[in-house]
């Protein structure tokens, strides 16, 4: 089976590549902007008859869509999240080939949820940011194409490699400066929210699944299980030997009740008015902003006020968890790796830079 993938490079793209050569029925080729691609390639300023012209000569039997951009302004989204897909689309209209197409969408598509629900793949869009609007515009392309077509809704990838501006891999980072430094306690902001983590390897046998299967439409991919980001962080904390006190600041006020589901906007406090978890011995004070704190390392190490707990950058709320019965279902995938493992596997990396 010849396989063309696009964004190899990328964070998931990586894992999807690896666990295509691992299979041996597979003939691989890579479709990108990097000078290691088989093929140099951008989709964002490329003609569909170019690629029309290589998928012709190639003849793929299914293409797997990886690129994108998770940061950057409005046009940017959508230049490479939204033109990208349409490009190919009508790429693989032209083209004699008869490929597949599996295209890797999010879960900043489905935009906030109600606590306690599971989304399914039935439920109205409504994405809280350009990013996920620019996600879900790609999905509709698709769906609309008339090609042979699934959309994988990727929840939160979590595991090896990743990126070091996302949540957990801003939490991996203080927290190993916190064990370099000495610091007894670190602060951390914006842990009521709770998401569906998935594991990129887990993620990357579902797009190998995909691609053998007959499954048209959206299919997501996740645990079915919500996990709050402060859950998290407490286990990051006992696989990194982590012994200091995880001072939480945006606890709800006296009154204000989470239900069991994390807390939305507004219920965060200021400094000073926070818990402290597995309360430490040593000297010394670190702390991290939320998601999308613009402070420096240096000014919350220094003690500086931790503002915005909210929202968490996907747009998606205080709470998203999946309904993942369709991969079961249509795909015959499970997720096997937990996210202690995950995370055990993030904070191997961090510590290499102790």
């Amino acid at each position: 089976m010849r396989v063309l993938l696009i964004g190899a490079n990328g964070y998931l793209g990586r894992y999807v590549a690896d666990r295509l050569l691992a299979d041996p029925a597979v003939q691989l080729t890579a479709l990108g902007r990097g000078d290691d691609a088989d093929v140099r390639f951008d989709l964002a300023t490329g003609s569909p008859g170019a690629l029309t012209r290589f998928l012709d000569a190639v003849h793929p039997g299914v293409v797997i869509n990886c690129a994108g951009a998770t940061r950057g302004g409005a046009r940017e989204l959508t230049r490479h999240n939204t033109v990208a897909v349409a490009t190919i689309c009508e790429s693989l209209r032209r083209s004699g080939c008869g490929a597949r197409l599996v295209q890797l969408g999010c879960a900043a598509e489905y935009g906030p949820s109600q606590p306690g629900s599971s989304t399914a793949e039935d439920a109205v869009p409504r994405p809280g940011g350009p990013y996920g609007v620019s996600k879900l515009a790609a999905t509709e392309l698709v769906l609309g194409s008339g090609l042979d077509a699934v959309v994988l809704r990727i929840f939160s990838p979590v595991g090896p490699g990743t990126p070091a501006g996302s949540p957990l891999g801003r939490l991996a980072e203080a927290m190993r400066r916190a064990m370099q430094n000495g610091d007894g306690e670190l602060k951390l902001s914006g842990l009521g929210v709770q998401r569906d983590f998935v594991d990129v390897r887990d993620v990357a046998r579902a797009v190998h699944a995909a691609s053998l299967s007959a499954a048209q439409g959206v299919v997501n991919i996740g645990t079915g299980r919500a996990v709050r980001l402060r859950d998290a962080a407490a286990v990051l904390a006992r696989v990194a030997g982590y012994g200091g006190a995880l001072h939480e600041l945006d606890l709800p006020q006296q009154g204000q009740h989470g239900q069991g589901h994390g807390h939305g906007p507004g219920h965060g406090l200021g400094a000073g008015h926070g818990h402290a978890h597995q309360a430490g011995g040593r000297p010394g004070l670190a702390a991290i902003g939320s998601p999308r704190s613009e402070a420096t390392a240096e000014q919350l190490a220094a003690g500086g006020a931790v503002t915005q707990p909210y929202p968490y950058p996907d747009g998606c709320g205080a709470w998203q968890q999946a309904d993942v019965r369709t991969a079961r279902d249509r795909l015959g995938w499970r997720p096997r790796i937990g996210l202690e493992e995950s995370l055990a596997d993030i904070w191997m990396e961090a510590a290499c830079r102790i």
